[in-house]
């Protein structure tokens, strides 16, 4: 039991719903549980945290919600697969929503896993991602003529998690999908509009894609980096003119 906390102290006695949280994740941390267990039976569970029936139910619902657990008619109550797309749908929802000084913030985020991303991608990519990658900026090249909003920012957003799936790391594909919600690049492709950028931002992308194609991880990170960094002027400069 979590013994309580010393006179003056700031600590905060975790709430019973907590204790069930914390709980189950230690079962799956030390390999008790995994994908696609089902939870040992309420009483038994409720016993052994030392919590009500009420409480238990509070915390698995709390779990269900983050998508560690589900529970289905019939089932019980099993472990998820636990896939880091799942865990991170409530960042994609808080990305979804970020405006003004925010959404620079989490473009600085962005930057750093990006560029990461791109270095990686020119270490592993194969020849069918460098066609895949081709393919996508082709894609890219008349909407940018016409102007067609929508298409840009649909080909610019599957170029960058393209090139985060080229890195084959679960986590950071991931990350990059919760924080590249289309209707935070929608507003980020008008801002490049208004500034004059759509053509040079293409040319951009055409850099990191020669990097990549060259096996140059340092280059393709010198690329994203330069690209990300003019993207973040751009919002600069349009929150502040809003």
């Amino acid at each position: 039991m979590t013994p309580p906390p010393s006179p003056g102290s700031d600590q905060r006695r975790p709430s019973q719903y907590e204790v069930v949280v914390q709980g189950i994740q230690e079962m799956i941390v030390c390999g008790e549980i995994t994908s696609g267990d089902r939870l040992p039976v309420e009483s038994s569970l409720a016993s052994r945290f030392g919590v009500s029936r009420s409480s238990l139910r509070e915390g698995v619902r709390a779990l269900v919600a983050m998508g560690i657990l589900e529970t289905r008619q019939g089932s019980g109550t099993t472990v998820t697969s636990l896939d880091p797309g799942l865990l991170l749908k409530p960042l994609e929802f808080w990305a979804g929503i970020q405006a003004g000084t925010s959404s620079r913030d989490l473009h600085g985020v962005r930057q750093a896993l990006e560029v990461e991303a791109a270095a990686v991608a020119a270490e592993r990519r194969t020849d069918a991602d460098i066609a895949s990658l081709h393919a996508v900026l082709a894609k890219a090249e008349p909407a940018i003529r016409e102007l067609d909003h929508e298409a840009a920012m649909a080909a610019d957003l599957e170029f960058h998690l393209t090139l985060a799936r080229i890195s084959r790391n679960p986590v950071l594909i991931a990350l990059l999908e919760a924080l590249s919600r289309p209707t935070l690049r929608m507003r980020l492709w008008q801002s490049i509009h208004l500034s004059g950028r759509l053509a040079i931002t293409h040319q951009e992308h055409l850099a990191i894609l020669n990097a990549v194609v060259a096996g140059d991880p340092r280059g393709a990170h010198a690329a994203m980096q330069t690209h990300l960094a003019q993207v973040a002027v751009v919002l600069h400069d349009t929150t502040h003119s809003a």
